[in-house]
Order: C-alpha cells, then sequence, then structure tokens
C-alpha cells in the first residue's frame, strides 16, 4: 500500500516511521510511504506556505497553492491517490471501521493542517477529511500517523500475527478482553486460575465474557452496533440482568 505525507514538518513523521511495526513494514516493502514537505512546493525564496486571512482575524492560513502544487506532484510521479485525506477536528470521527476501509485502497495520500487550518478551497481536492478526536492539536502530523498506523495494520504482511489484527478493540464492537503474562503472581495479584487451566473451551468463554464486561462498563455505546454471537448475547443479557440486581 503506498502512502504519501504532505506536512511542513518532514522530520517529525519521518522519525517516527522509522521505528517498530511500520518502519519494519517499510524497510521490506510492504508499505510504501514518502513523506513530502510542503515547503519544496513554494515559488518564493522564503518558502512562505501560510498568509493571514482575508477578513482579519488571528493566527494565519495555509495557502492553497503549494497544496496544489504537492498534490499534482504526487499524482505525476507515484500515480493519482484513490483518497486524499485532510487531518483536522472539523472531520467526521476516526474509526477502526473507517481504517479497515482505507486499507483497501491501493494509494493514500494525508494532508497535515497546521496554524488555523488550510484554505477552504484545499477541500475542492479532498476525498474526506478526518478527525482522530473532539480535541485540537498544534498540526496535523499525530493524526496522519494515527491514521497511517491504524490502516497499516490491515494490511496483510505488515503485522505478523493477522489474527491479533481480527481480535483488537473495536473490531467487532467490543473492547479486547484482559491479557495477563508470566509471572502467575506478582505483588498478591494473581493471573484467572482458568487461564492456566489448559481447558481451551473455558478460556474463550472467559475470554468472551471479561471482553462484554469490559464494554458494557467502560463503552456501552459500543454495543448497538456490536457483532455478537448466539453465546455472546446471552452472556450480555445476563451481565446486565447481574447490574441491575446489584444497582
Amino acid at each position: 500500500m503506498t502512502f504519501d505525507i504532505v506536512t511542513i514538518f518532514p522530520a517529525m513523521i519521518e522519525h517516527a516511521l522509522a521505528q517498530g511495526i511500520i518502519g519494519r513494514a517499510i524497510e521490506r516493502g510492504t508499505l510504501d510511504v514518502k513523506v513530502h514537505d510542503l515547503r519544496d512546493f513554494t515559488t518564493d525564496r522564503h518558502r512562505v506556505v501560510d498568509d493571514v486571512p482575508y477578513g482579519g482575524g488571528p493566527g494565519m492560513v495555509l495557502k492553497p497553492d503549494p497544496i496544489f502544487r504537492a498534490l499534482d506532484a504526487i499524482a505525476a510521479k507515484r500515480g493519482a491517490p484513490l483518497a486524499v485525506i485532510m487531518t483536522s477536528p472539523q472531520g467526521t470521527r476516526f474509526t477502526q471501521a473507517k481504517a479497515g476501509q482505507l486499507s483497501g485502497l491501493e494509494h493514500v495520500v494525508l494532508l497535515c493542517g497546521r496554524y488555523e487550518g488550510f484554505d477552504e478551497r484545499v477541500r475542492e481536492r479532498v476525498t474526506e477529511e478526518l478527525s482522530i478526536g473532539d480535541y485540537v492539536l498544534t498540526g496535523g502530523e499525530l493524526p496522519a500517523l494515527v491514521v497511517l498506523d491504524a490502516v497499516a495494520r490491515f494490511v496483510p504482511g505488515v503485522v505478523g500475527d493477522e489474527q491479533s489484527v481480527v481480535q483488537d478493540s473495536f473490531s467487532r464492537g467490543l473492547l479486547d478482553h484482559p491479557q495477563y503474562t508470566r509471572p502467575p503472581e506478582i505483588d498478591a495479584l494473581r493471573v484467572p486460575d482458568v487461564l492456566m487451566s489448559g481447558n481451551h473451551a473455558e478460556i474463550r468463554r472467559w475470554r468472551k465474557r471479561e471482553a462484554l464486561s469490559r464494554t458494557l462498563d467502560r463503552r456501552p455505546d459500543l454495543l448497538d452496533a456490536a457483532s455478537l454471537d448466539d453465546e455472546e448475547v446471552q452472556m450480555l443479557r445476563q451481565l446486565k440482568g447481574a447490574r441491575h440486581e446489584r444497582d
């Protein structure tokens, strides 16, 4: 899968991409990621990418012409992208489902916002506007990395154990069940006996029940759209009944 990221701080992106699973996927060629410095697409000697807003007001606005040149250059050298994504707090909420959808595309461009945002005309070249949450950051580099990381996990060959992606939180609308490793006890805190029992059927049921319980406690809103099997439906009914009696 091909990603192009346009930013005025390329080092922020490049340093992050050099590490971990994503870094190894880039080294193997499973992911093709290129970072573009927006200032390279300016025409003045000071390499200015922003200007004051028409009508007055605080802050600066990213100019449209360097961004248009960047998109034209990417299309000419790397092929026309199937999605041009603007990171913005005004965008739709980025979700696991959206990450999975984007992973089916061959080529995605991510535009990193700064200052007061983009000149509105940039949106004419954008296919999607995404937000990673209801808060404002100093720039779009971190959201772009979040989007790339979440999407890349769905690309075959990026994560060594692809089954772990299937079982991730939110993949079926549930949070993940608790995880434990050795030692079996530390500071009087024990691993649940069922996980060390070797009874795989009981372990499977325990993990289902714990995932449902955790979701019910922390994110009950997810359950309305969760994909549950018959066993999980029964477990959820029992959990709700127990909570109702306790309350």
